[in-house]
């Protein structure tokens, strides 16, 4: 458990470091600049998820069990979550992985996720976190609702991410000047060379398929997960409870170690001091993730990229309303201040 989490996890924050995976980023640049590549990124990483996990499940692995529908928690808390990850900077592992890299905000913003989930699952907003997710729907598979295969599925997602990628690859280029190569060699590729967004989804994927046979042989029934494992970790430190430790665990453990890694080698890691509003941003962000995550059962990789993938109702809805979620902070947080800059400077000219 403990040398194939880390491992699993270390392999993560590597690739998302340098990769610079950042599904904050994505969801904010679809609505600020119109660019969409890191959501076509992330359902790239859906599609190998699924293709993956999928085929593992018909060769007799693991089975899997998509469970009922709590609807109404998943609405309201991937909502919430959406506005957390914009004032804190990064969604759960973004948050994980910037840690890594020497950035303090994200380490508040990690003790204010960590401590609101804990609170969430078992301390006092225990019976908050009962009422709101009580009410279930029957069924959470999208397959068994819709009366077919899980295949049919899988392969609609693999054709529109094909289409995705043709249309993105036969695009005219536009040249970015960058500067000269200080690196060679497997060096320059792995910690100087930009990797492109769909490599990384690529990897992200293929990391996330191999996470489930690693976590199903310790006896944890799942892939990667980030908010519970984060929120055992708390509980394991007050408790001295060793049921908090488990595979999960030792996976956030390896983001961090691997993002640091990844960080050093390719001269990325320092530390960075946040000014005051953005340390009280990062702390409420951290919170109202902690907050969400709990609520809808699962963050941006544990609904956005896992439950997706497995093709459950959970997954999808969660997806959509984190997306709505980042999108209301970023009006509030970026546009209405623009907006507000624009208007009193067109002001002071008429003036």
């Amino acid at each position: 458990m403990l040398i194939t989490g880390l491992f699993c996890g270390a392999l993560l924050g590597f690739v998302m470091q340098r990769g610079r995976f950042c599904l904050t980023g994505g969801f904010r640049d679809m609505y600020l600049t119109k660019d969409n590549r890191m959501f076509y990124a992330l359902l790239i990483a859906i599609a190998v998820q699924s293709v993956g996990v999928y085929t593992l499940i018909e060769l007799g692995v693991f089975e899997f069990n998509a469970g009922t529908l709590p609807l109404l928690a998943i609405i309201v808390g991937s909502f919430i979550f959406g506005i957390g990850i914009v004032l804190a900077g990064g969604c759960a592992t973004g948050t994980w992985y910037r840690a890594g890299e020497g950035l303090i905000g994200s380490w508040i913003a990690l003790a204010g996720y960590m401590l609101m989930a804990t609170i969430m699952k078992t301390g006092v907003l225990v019976p908050l976190n009962d009422k709101i997710s009580s009410p279930q729907l029957s069924t959470n598979s999208i397959p068994e609702t819709l009366g077919i295969n899980v295949w049919i599925l899988i392969g609609i997602l693999v054709a529109i991410v094909g289409w995705i990628i043709y249309k993105e690859v036969t695009k005219p280029k536009v040249f970015i000047p960058s500067l000269k190569a200080k690196r060679t060699g497997l060096a320059h590729i792995l910690f100087e060379k930009r990797w492109h967004p769909f490599v990384t989804a690529v990897l992200v994927g293929a990391i996330a398929v191999l996470a489930w046979p690693l976590s199903v042989a310790t006896g944890r029934i799942g892939g990667l997960g980030i908010t519970t494992p984060s929120a055992n970790i708390l509980q394991y430190l007050t408790t001295g409870d060793t049921a908090f430790i488990n595979w999960g665990v030792f996976l956030v453990l390896g983001i961090f170690i691997g993002s640091f890694i990844a960080a050093k080698a390719s001269r990325e890691f320092r530390f960075r001091m946040p000014d005051v509003k953005t340390g009280i941003n990062s702390f409420v962000g951290g919170n109202l993730m902690g907050f969400g995550a709990s609520l809808a059962g699962g963050c941006s990789i544990g609904n956005g990229l896992v439950m997706t993938a497995m093709m459950t109702w959970q997954g999808w809805i969660a997806l959509v309303f984190m997306i709505l979620g980042t999108w209301t902070a970023v009006y509030f947080v970026f546009v209405r201040g623009r907006q507000k800059n624009k208007a009193m400077k067109a002001s002071v000219k008429t003036a």
